[in-house]
């Protein structure tokens, strides 16, 4: 046929043979062929608009923080508690987390974890308890349980269990998580999130699947295993 190897004749646009039942070299018509290539172009610059939107969304996100996370999770789920944690700029939204492709912990998730990310520009805890079940064992890690508490900035959790007694100052709720301010993180457009001017939050216990930080400082580290968790 005229037609180019790379489109598919269907019902609709199937040119009709000549009646002398002889098929015209494409060399024969120059300008319908210039026009079809116009239109593969056309057609090829409209598919890639897509690809090209999300990558340079992504890269954006990146670039101001708004992912929580920037790396495949494991799929294991740790607990995290304190006694205390205050902090300044406090953000809060949804989100996904990833886990590394063919992980064994995909379970029926399909690699990813629906997740509340939590943003503290500053933040002090007050003997902050850290454990991971590995299955018969806990690997527990303790620190702030002293005269000098844990500290951190920047930092970010990705719960999907949160629980405490909380109290927030000038604390806005509703917000459109693209457009947060206090803790210098901003989450995806469309999505909804929270943010205050400062948290504190009294027996706190997380289920994190991930945490990040700038600096996070630990006076009197303890790691070992143990046969309880948090």
């Amino acid at each position: 046929m005229a037609s180019s190897p790379d489109v598919t004749p269907s019902a609709g646009n199937t040119p009709e043979s000549p009646e002398s039942g002889s098929v015209p070299e494409a060399s024969e018509n120059p300008v319908g062929s210039a026009r079809r290539g116009r239109v593969r172009a056309r057609r090829a610059a409209v598919m890639a608009v897509p690809a090209t939107l999300v990558a340079g969304a992504l890269a954006v996100l990146t670039a101001e923080g708004a992912l929580g996370v920037q790396f495949a999770i494991s799929g294991m789920p740790f607990t995290v508690t304190a006694t205390e944690l205050n902090g300044t700029g406090f953000e809060q939204f949804g989100g996904l987390d990833n886990m590394a492709p063919g992980s064994p912990n995909e379970g029926d998730t399909g690699g990813q974890v629906l997740i509340v990310t939590s943003a503290i520009k500053n933040a002090t805890l007050t003997k902050l308890c850290q454990s991971v079940d590995l299955g018969g064992t806990n690997l527990l890690i303790t620190a702030g349980g002293g005269a000098e508490k844990v500290s951190a900035t920047d930092l970010t959790t990705d719960s999907t269990e949160l629980s405490g007694d909380a109290a927030f100052n000038n604390i806005e709720i509703g917000n459109d998580a693209s457009t947060l301010t206090k803790a210098g993180v901003k989450g995806p457009i469309g999505v909804f999130s929270q943010q205050a001017d400062t948290v504190r939050i009294a027996n706190l216990r997380q289920t994190n699947y991930a945490t990040t930080a700038g600096v996070f400082k630990l006076p009197g580290l303890k790691l070992r295993f143990s046969s309880t968790g948090c």
